[in-house]
């Protein structure tokens, strides 16, 4: 018996043989298609090539396309695990050809593989065409020989795929495998055709027609094809099973549950592990894809999927959390064809343990809630509305897991009462948000949340994407196009633009629709929205268009090497200073990062120094950055930081970098940094280049700041310096090294020079000076002088002193501009004169104000040197009468 790993394997390598190039599945999150909450098919990812839009080295493919139907209109949630063939999380095998071969072709490796490699029995097969195929239906009388009873022709779309409302379309062929009559049901187009005997395993939609506006129909210039095989499906009926979840893959995951929770498989809670099963590959893959769980977007229907899942393993009584004890076996049974999943193995497993450790503190109350509602209904009775928004709003319970809970009971939930019961929330929290000083024109972007609902943010895994533009908001007022020559404000459903938060710079880039293009310029947050802020460069822009968006690559990485090189920083300030250094704001852009701390002093440059290396050690260790979510109070016993100026609800995001040998602090010791960070960050240290810390200054009472450059700019500035010092070098005909030692010597000689200079000056000035008189019984100098500064005149006027033992000296600096006076009273004569009066004579005589020092010895500065002499005659005056 094949397994589905074989049958995967068999269908790649037959299309491979025929030649087809081998093409790997594209995420789950689908980044060319803003309609998609997630991949849902084989086509998603080759979208662009069937419109033309896109060319690629080969013109056909084959793949195993990993898929989610979960959400949005796709949404098969709820009958999983009480069907044989619904799945949340299912493969696509598909083969593709774009423009290359056509009906003929498709037609024929289909019947040969499903016959002669697969080996089905050609008499249990029948097809389905369009009704109006005739083209089809021949082709299959003539490959496959089946007679026309066997050629079932469908006049509904079941037989006619459309991407959209306009685009390409054209008719499909199915093919169906009949069970027997043993089993009810009838084939397609009967009646009965909902029984599960005749069972579809294979749809090939021959693309070949475009759907204009107008209703109207034509033909592509590039016909294609498009085929799609569930693996499951197509391995139930290899395996000799009319169940999917009896296949190999999914007996495995079954028993590993069943084994996990103490169970029999098979016997009453078989239903709960065929929803775990099931529930286990799709979290699996959507965390190995980079969806986390949340409460906006993709988020949220992981968490529903999430918690769907562990409801069902408490109802099996398992006590423990039980879903990331599972991932193993799901990554023994996938990991091998698929290798993401196996290297997001840990993250996995701790985001499934984490949130299930949170469920479960309110799966118990919340459940019991529920018995306690139910128990008050009437037979066959309906939950209240508020009921169940209490369940959701307390407990986090989603509409649909309160649902499924019910279901099991033959109960229904009043729908309408719990929109209501959520309507009523949202406006009391819009009427809080709105009193909260936040900006003025915050009403346009708290109706736009309420009508679209939050952006989803792409950009920690990808810089471009395609989104659907929401809405246009041009001076404050919701618009329905702009033009060439304006400025908007963007908001679309999903977004690869970081907005402006905790310190990182939000991101430019372009926005493009087939009509238009805009210039990206910043782009902020509001209310759950992305606001991408742009002018308009070319053409026209329409609310409801698709475009894409690419994010400024380069310009980004910058900016994510300069934010990780922060968190590097705050780890090696903390070693360095001690373990009260905390955050206090920092900026984290293109060309530079800062980063201020708390601190009480400057640091020395021995201190900066040695932080700066070490940052520079762990880039060059180039260690794996990862990100992880969980509550807050797990972080913080992990020994994460919380970053100044973020808001942290009930999960945070965790970004850990940087190898240590197991010194590290709370329950994490192997890890250096371990923060609490909504930004983007570099996948290794390594990207971040180098370091340089320019310098430390004061930013505010306590708080100290450094700026820094990484990457190029790093490389740049050390690369001036490096020409600084070897101009020098030159100058100085040395070695670089050599240019310190010579730099002091000459410092040094320039001191010594300019005080010799000095010296000299002082005594021309003096010795062209009157020489001391008698005052009162007291010798004193008055002297107006040139050619000196102001700070000239203490030393000359201790040099007078002491020349003349006793006496008065005073001496008027004419400097050119504003002119100085000093005095100065030998200690004997203080008793009669004080140098602070008679300076304060003399200021006021040269027109200033103030002035002033000790009795032996004072200074002051005046308006006007033409005053000088009448200075100098009133400080006689005032001495002679002393």
């Amino acid at each position: 018996m094949p397994s589905l790993t074989d049958i995967r394997t068999t269908f790649l390598d037959y299309f491979e043989k025929n030649g087809h190039a081998r093409v790997d599945s594209s995420p789950l999150v689908p980044r060319n298609d803003p309609t998609l909450m997630f991949t849902n098919s084989g086509m998603v990812q080759f979208k662009n090539l069937f419109t033309g839009q896109e060319t690629r080295d080969y013109v056909r493919a084959t793949t195993s396309q990993k898929c989610v139907r979960a959400g949005g209109k796709h949404n098969d949630l709820d009958n999983v695990g009480y069907t044989a063939r619904h799945h949340t999380f299912f493969e696509m095998l598909g083969n593709f050809s774009f423009g290359d071969y056509f009906k003929d072709d498709a037609i024929a490796l289909a019947w040969g593989l499903i016959t002669k490699e697969f080996g089905i029995d050609p008499s249990r097969l029948l097809v389905t065409v369009y009704h109006t195929d005739d083209e089809a239906a021949n082709i299959w009388k003539k490959v496959a020989g089946l007679p026309d009873d066997r050629i079932i022709r469908i006049a509904t779309d079941d037989n006619f795929w459309r991407m959209g409302p306009t685009g390409p379309c054209g008719p499909c062929t199915e093919i169906f495998y009949d069970h027997g009559d043993h089993i009810p049901g009838g084939p397609p187009g009967s009646p009965d055709e909902d029984g599960d005997r005749f069972i579809e395993i294979w749809n090939l939609v021959f693309m070949q027609n475009e759907q204009f506006a107008d209703g109207r129909l034509e033909p592509l210039d590039m016909q294609s094809i498009d085929t799609g095989m569930g693996l499951e499906r197509i391995g139930a009926l290899l395996q000799g099973k009319h169940d999917n979840y009896d296949t190999d893959l999914m007996r495995a995951l079954i028993e590993a549950s069943a084994q996990a929770t103490g169970t029999d498989p098979d016997g009453p809670d078989n239903v709960h592990h065929r929803v775990i099963a099931d529930h286990l590959r799709a979290t699996g893959f959507l965390i190995a894809d980079g969806v986390m769980p949340s409460n906006e977007g993709r988020g949220y229907v992981l968490r529903r999927i999430m918690r769907r899942a562990m409801r069902h393993a408490h109802q099996t009584g398992a006590s423990d959390p039980v879903m990331h004890r599972l991932v193993p076996a799901l990554v023994h049974q996938m990991g091998g064809h698929y290798g993401e999943l196996r290297r997001a193995q840990p993250l996995i497993e701790e985001t499934l343990r984490g949130e299930e450790e949170r469920f479960r503190t309110t799966l118990d109350r919340g459940l019991r809630l529920l018995e306690d509602e139910v128990g008050r209904l009437p037979e066959g009775g309906t939950l209240p509305g508020e009921a169940a928004f209490k369940l959701y709003d307390t407990y986090g319970f989603p509409l649909d897991l309160t649902q499924d809970a019910l279901r099991e009971k033959g109960l229904k939930v009043d729908t309408a009462g719990f929109d209501a019961a959520m309507a009523e929330q949202k406006a009391r929290a819009r009427a809080a948000w709105s009193g909260s000083g936040e900006q003025a024109d915050a009403a346009i972007w708290l109706d736009l949340a309420d009508q679209h609902g939050a952006t989803e943010f792409l950009g920690y895994d990808t810089e471009t994407a395609e989104g659907q533009i929401l809405a246009l908001v041009r001076d404050g007022a919701e618009v329905d196009a702009v033009k060439a020559g304006e400025t908007v404000a963007l908001v679309v459903n999903q977004t690869p633009f970081y907005g402006e938060a905790g310190g990182q710079v939000g991101d430019t880039g372009t926005i493009r629709t087939k009509t238009g293009r805009v210039r990206v310029t910043d782009t902020k947050k509001s209310a759950g929205l992305f606001l991408h802020m742009a002018e308009v460069e070319e053409g026209e822009l329409c609310a409801g268009q698709s475009a894409e968006l690419v994010v400024d690559t380069l310009r980004r990485s910058a900016i994510r090497a300069n934010h990780s090189a922060t968190h590097l920083l705050h780890e090696a300030l903390r070693a360095a200073l001690g373990e009260h250094v905390a955050q206090r704001g920092s900026l984290n852009a293109e060309d530079r990062l800062r980063f201020d701390f708390s601190h009480g002093q400057a640091l020395t440059p021995e201190e900066l120094s040695r932080i700066e290396a070490e940052v520079n050690r762990y880039i060059r260790q180039n260690s794996e950055v990862s990100t992880r979510v969980m509550a807050p109070d797990a972080a913080r016993d992990l020994g994460a930081q919380a970053l100044f100026g973020e808001k942290y609800g009930d999960e945070v995001r965790v970004v850990s970098m940087g190898r240590l040998d197991g010194s590290g602090k709370g329950t994490d010791k192997t890890t250096y940094s371990i923060e609490l960070c909504g930004g983007t960050h570099v996948a290794r240290t390594g990207e971040i280049g180098a370091f340089v810390a320019l310098g430390d200054q004061a930013s505010s009472a306590g708080v100290r700041r450094i700026e820094a450059l990484t990457g190029q700019p790093a490389m740049d500035y050390l690369r001036a310096q490096d020409r600084r010092v070897t101009e020098l070098a030159n100058l100085f005909k040395a070695q670089p090294e050599e240019v310190g030692e010579r730099v002091r010597a000459l410092m040094d000689e320039r001191k010594a020079l300019q005080a010799e200079i000095a010296r000299l000056r002082r005594e021309a000035a003096m010795g062209a000076g009157a020489e001391a008189k008698e005052i009162n019984g007291m010798k004193v100098v008055l002297q107006v002088i040139s050619g000196v500064s102001g700070k000239d005149l203490g030393p000359m006027i201790d040099q007078q002193k002491q020349i003349l033992g006793s006496g008065i000296v005073a001496l008027i600096a004419d400097t050119g501009a504003k002119p100085a006076v000093a005095i100065g009273v030998t200690k004997d004569l203080t008793d009669r004169v004080s140098a602070a009066d008679l300076v304060k004579i003399a200021v006021e005589a040269l027109g200033g104000r103030g002035g002033g020092g000790r009795p032996e010895m004072a200074q002051g500065g005046g308006a006007d040197i033409a005053q000088a002499e009448a200075a100098l005659a009133a400080v006689e005056k005032a001495i002679a009468g002393a």
